[in-house]
């Protein structure tokens, strides 16, 4: 979850093939793995490259919230998720940009238009209506800035 200057949260249009079209979602990804190692990459670390990556901006205030499995029935993928704050372009001569085969396309929403989306079903991912829905109860109940 990344609340810009203006706060609004930074969502990503792009197209998901499991899903077969273009979803509206908050910036993510995959834990990168080392090829020698096989050491998992730390979630901290993978958060702020995939915010970089997705929006092109950098964080300098993170708060992991929580995290969750997506499926436990029967993936073993555990979800981290962080608030991302006091947002800054990143310099375009040091810019992360998406991987190769990523078409972004970035939207940043009011709260209120992004919870919009969800009734609407404009956005339908798991990990976006659960972060979206962890900071709407984290604003009524005055502790966004805890």
């Amino acid at each position: 979850m990344a609340l810009d200057p203006d706060d609004r949260i930074l969502l990503v249009r792009q197209w998901r093939t499991p899903a077969a079209r273009v979803l509206l979602e908050i910036p993510a990804g995959t834990l990168d793995v080392d090829a020698a190692t096989g050491a998992i990459e730390d979630p901290d670390l993978a958060a702020r490259r995939e915010l970089e990556e997705e929006t092109g901006y950098r964080a300098a205030s993170w708060r992991k919230l929580t995290s969750f499995w997506t499926a436990p029935g029967f993936a073993s993928e555990l979800m981290h998720l962080y608030l991302a704050t006091d947002l800054v372009p990143a310099h375009p001569d040091e810019r992360l940009g998406p991987d190769e085969d990523e078409h972004l396309r970035l939207e940043p929403r009011s709260l209120v238009d992004a919870l919009d989306a969800i009734d609407r079903g404009e956005i339908a991912d798991a990990k976006s209506i659960v972060g979206l829905l962890w900071v709407e109860r984290l604003r009524k109940s005055g502790r966004a800035n805890s």
